[in-house]
């Protein structure tokens, strides 16, 4: 992990799946580096120890926040909660996804389906819609979301998740053209091969040791977030 600069201080920062992998690592990372966290994920008992760990790092409560995203009407109520308490948000970290079922298109549950197409992509239009007023108070406003490299290469069996991915990448490309006169940039990070539980799930046979760690991938999410970063609807990747 780089050396800490502390270029987050002040500014707010909202992590979704944060409890765990790419985006607990991410997480951290920001409270290195000062920033106010807001934590968004499923699980509870993982969101609190998570916030244990920040306060050790920074001395800061993180605002926690359990929400299953596939609960739309919670996503417009977390903006207008943010509003009240904070007035704005600089940045988002649209990170939170699922897998869905590795097989043929054919053979594919309809829900398990729907699930992914949910999390990960209608979730992220409905961050967009909920989030980009309290992105337009801050004067830097920076949004960015994870995507994956199925997104531009065809591959067999990927069903949802590739597709859902190659429709997030269009739908950021679109938010970026439309906030250009601004003060909200917004782009996509693709992370690569590392060490996470969906990494292991969809690669079984795949030596673990091979992969670099979530908390080696930390860089760019940093200077994605800062707001000297100009950038706008770009793909940045995290490791070669």
């Amino acid at each position: 992990m780089s050396a800490t600069t502390g270029v987050l201080a002040g500014r707010i920062a909202l992590v979704t799946g944060a409890s765990r992998g790419i985006g607990r690592a991410i997480a951290k990372r920001y409270a290195q580096e000062g920033a106010d966290l807001i934590l968004s994920a499923r699980t509870v008992g993982a969101l609190e120890e998570l916030d244990d760990e920040i306060r050790a790092i920074n001395g800061k409560t993180s605002l926690l926040v359990p929400m299953d995203l596939r609960n739309f009407d919670t996503i417009d109520q977390l903006g207008a909660g943010l509003y009240e308490r904070y007035g704005k948000l600089d940045v988002l970290v649209a990170n939170a996804g699922v897998l869905g079922q590795m097989s043929p298109l054919a053979h594919i549950d309809p829900k398990a389906w729907q699930e992914v197409i949910d999390v990960n992509l209608t979730a992220n239009w409905r961050l967009i819609r909920s989030l980009d007023p309290l992105l337009r108070q801050s004067a830097a406003g920076r949004a960015m979301f994870v995507s994956s490299g199925v997104a531009r290469d065809v591959r067999a069996y990927w069903g949802a998740y590739a597709v859902s991915k190659a429709a997030l990448e269009m739908l950021v490309g679109i938010y970026a053209k439309e906030i250009q006169q601004s003060n909200v940039r917004a782009n996509l990070i693709d992370p690569g091969r590392t060490r996470t539980r969906m990494r292991a799930t969809a690669y079984p046979g795949e030596d673990p040791q091979t992969l670099r760690t979530p908390e080696e991938i930390t860089e760019p999410f940093v200077r994605l977030a800062c707001a000297d970063y100009m950038g706008n609807g770009e793909t940045i990747k995290a490791q070669g």
